[in-house]
């Protein structure tokens, strides 16, 4: 969520501080030091959220860690530990596992200890991406605590001689119709959880849930809101030492010369890493180590790389590339004479991802182990990237996820850990903090990539699509950590390695051609992904991956169909669709808006419009309907009010769905309105916040009014990422129903439009 940006908190905690964080709350301990190692069950994974199956028959990501006490232990004193391998991105899924778990073990969530993602703690999950937290992990807790509560009541109906059907829990307590009670600890001690979970046994009735479907305050929260450390950026660690990285100014730069002595010698300085293109310092102190990171910079000289593309022709660039063709859909059928056919092209920038806190992870090499706090999205294909970069054994390395402050997908969290890494090898014994700098994190991360669509769509006499023809080209979604080339500072080591090569990720989940197929009602539907393994600019996951400009793309063509054939765009959108949860959704945000109400003209003038996607076509649906004032003189768009409908399956939290639909449209409207990376033939030139504008807190919507249809039962859908695609849709179309110009390239900028409108 982009207004997550603004939770970013200072170093400030002393380590008393430190440990009563750590010792409060029933909440994930992701700082602890020493957890106790544990076997787990290896998996493969990909950007999408797919694995390696070892019980393909069971639900969520019990098909590949289908032990119960992976998920659940109870322990004598029947304190109750409940296991993720999903990271908290601050999306609330720690607020939400424990609301699962405390629902089917009928206890309050307050009872329930979460740890998540650390590879000698929890189950491996893979990455935390692409709205599958709930949906997988989620619906694992829920099935294994449904077991173990079936267990433990076996285990009980045995010690107190009675029929299991007549005990009942409150609580934690197992209690007979006599009276009896036995704590969940006591009726453990006859239960071996060490065994694989069983398909078919069902879970609590949802008429019954008392928890699910509640909304509950966020544990997350309260820190962050009053400063209290929350942020890996905020470790700190007996001993802790502070380092810098020196970054070449620009790909494929190599290092001429440098200088080390003086940097040596200033005070202060413990180390100085040198590895060929690669330079780093340690420092007692983080302002010492800022200032001798300033002074290596200045004593290294360097060659220049090659020159990058234009960014101006980036897209035609873009287009050149040789391609890996990509056959999506081609489906052929019956349909009436087209009478119309209408073509656009719609391209968007490079993106950012934008971070308030610059990347940043602690490595402590102490007796042969390497440990690591890092708020990546994936311990465990981490460790694996590590353990090939350090040539150290897999189980000598020990990844623990802690929260960033701000993720949005694959960011400089992963490089960051490198870098810890190689220097915290470089000074054995001592704990290494890295903090990226601001310059450093805007021109070394990954960046979402640069897209273009081409569209072709006719229409028959009676308004309806009878052909729909797509294409995208698109670079990767997807550079996570295949290999430890994939970390950015391997690429300058003396001995660098070697990234494993871009693959795209397959449908139906889809990397580029994510929501590239229309879940409307079409005879005949081409489309093409001409998937360009060649990146100019380093690219990689953000949040939504294609669907963002690809629903973008879709729901702008739909309502310049609908103009073109005269009919309402939501009436348009309904007389195209089946599904009757899409309908659904499309009806209560257009009721919610009250459409189809029309912006009337006027200085400044407005507009409406309405969007509609189902995300992947496999989870949470959404609708949006906005209306917005555009100010000719300058260009400046107001969001006045944005009506939404999301159905996302069983709610967990409401007011944690909330959050995720209101981010997900802000750091959209950022995106679309203000956001594109810049760069020169040298370097990426939106190197600080001035360069790179983020939508600040006098653009948010005035009013986000988001009307949630739960489906109590139904599979969790994942709601992270669903608003992404729609909103810039919306958005655009609004911004034509108020100026009368349709705008297909990204960002609708101020500048963009200001020039547009002038003319």
């Amino acid at each position: 969520m982009k207004d997550t940006r603004m939770n970013d908190i200072g170093t400030r905690p002393d380590n008393a501080s430190r440990r009563r964080f750590l010792a409060a709350g029933s909440v994930m301990v992701g700082f602890t030091l020493l957890p106790a190692a544990r076997a787990l069950a290896q998996t493969t994974t990909t950007e999408a959220g797919t694995f390696t199956a070892a019980a393909p028959n069971l639900p969520g990501s019990l098909k590949t860690s289908p032990l119960l006490d992976a998920w659940v232990r109870i322990d004598e004193t029947s304190r109750i530990t409940v296991f993720t391998g999903k990271a908290e991105l601050g999306t609330g899924i720690r607020t939400a596992f424990m609301q699962i778990a405390a629902e089917q073990l009928s206890v309050t969530p307050e009872r329930i200890t979460l740890v998540t993602a650390d590879t000698e703690a929890t189950p491996n999950e893979g990455y935390t991406a692409g709205s599958h937290s709930t949906a997988d992990s989620g619906t694992a807790i829920a099935h294994a605590t449904a077991q173990v509560r079936a267990l433990l009541l076996e285990a009980a109906a045995t010690r107190l001689n009675v029929d299991a059907a007549t005990l009942t829990v409150e609580n934690g307590e197992i209690v007979a119709g006599d009276g009896r009670r036995l704590g969940f600890g006591e009726a453990v001690s006859g239960v071996d959880l060490h065994r694989n979970a069983q398909p078919g046994v069902p879970t609590r009735d949802p008429h019954t849930f008392r928890i699910i479907g509640q909304s509950v305050h966020r544990v997350d929260i309260p820190g962050k809101v009053t400063g209290a450390p929350s942020y890996v950026q905020d470790l700190k660690l007996p001993g802790m030492v502070h380092a810098r990285v020196v970054r070449p100014p620009s790909y494929g730069a190599t290092l001429k010369s440098v200088e080390l002595a003086p940097v040596r010698a200033m005070p202060g300085v413990i180390a100085v890493v040198h590895d060929g293109n690669y330079l780093a310092v340690v420092a007692d102190d983080e302002w010492r180590a800022i200032r001798a990171m300033r002074a290596l910079s200045d004593a290294a000289k360097w060659q220049s790389g090659p020159p990058l593309p234009a960014q101006a022709t980036i897209h035609e660039t873009l287009r050149k590339l040789p391609a890996r063709e990509i056959a999506v859909a081609n489906t052929s059928g019956a349909a009436a004479p087209a009478v119309r056919t209408l073509q656009a092209r719609f391209t968007k920038p490079y993106l950012t991802h934008g971070s308030i806190g610059p990347s940043c992870a602690l490595a402590w090499l102490d007796n042969g182990k390497m440990t690591v706090w890092t708020h990546t999205q994936g311990v465990f294909p981490m460790r694996k990237g590590l353990a090939e970069m350090l040539s150290m054994p897999l189980e000598s390395v020990h990844c623990i996820h802690v929260e960033g402050s701000g993720c949005y997908g694959h960011n400089g969290a992963d490089d960051v850990a490198a870098d810890a890494a190689l220097i915290a090898r470089a000074v054995p014994g001592r704990p290494v903090r890295v903090q990226w700098m601001r310059e450093q994190e805007h021109t070394w991360e990954p960046f979402g990539p640069a897209m273009s669509t081409e569209l072709s769509a006719s229409l028959d006499a009676n308004g309806q699509i009878v052909d729909w023809r797509f294409e995208i080209w698109s670079n990767t979604h997807n550079n996570r950590i295949e290999n430890a080339g994939r970390f950015m500072p391997t690429w300058l080591l003396s001995k660098p390695f070697t990234p494993a090569p871009p693959k795209p990720i397959p449908m139906p989940e889809g990397g580029g051609d994510r929501n590239s197929i229309p879940l409307y009602r079409l005879p005949n539907v081409y489309v093409q992904y001409h998937f360009l393994p060649d990146m100019p600019v380093r690219v990689s996951a953000m949040r939504s991956l294609g669907a963002y400009h690809n629903v973008f793309s879709i729901e702008s063509f739909v309502d310049e169909l609908a103009l073109a054939a005269r009919i309402d765009p939501v009436e348009f959108r309904l007389r195209h669709l089946d599904d009757p949860r899409a309908r659904a959704v499309i009806e209560r945000a257009a009721q919610r808006f009250g459409w189809p109400h029309r912006g009337h003209v006027s200085a400044p003038l407005r507009g409406v419009g309405f969007s509609f996607a189902m995300y992947k076509n496999l989870m949470a649906y959404c609708a949006l309907a906005i209306e917005v004032s555009v100010e000719r003189e300058t260009g400046y768009v107001t969001i006045e009010r944005v009506a939404c409908a999301i159905d996302c399956g069983q709610i967990v939290n409401p007011d944690g769905v909330r959050n995720q639909v209101e981010g997900g449209i802000i750091q959209s409207a950022s995106w679309t309105l203000f956001e594109s990376t810049t760069f020169d033939e040298h370097t990426i030139t939106s190197f600080d916040w001035s360069t790179y504008p983020i939508l600040r807190f006098s653009s948010v919507p005035k009013v986000i009014d988001v009307d949630l249809i739960d489906q109590p039962g139904a599979p969790f859908l994942g709601v992270g990422e669903a608003s992404q695609g729609p909103m810039p849709a919306a958005l655009a179309n609004a911004i034509a129903n108020a100026t009368g110009q349709r705008f297909r390239d990204l960002p609708l900028s101020p500048e963009r439009l200001r020039a547009a409108l002038r003319v």
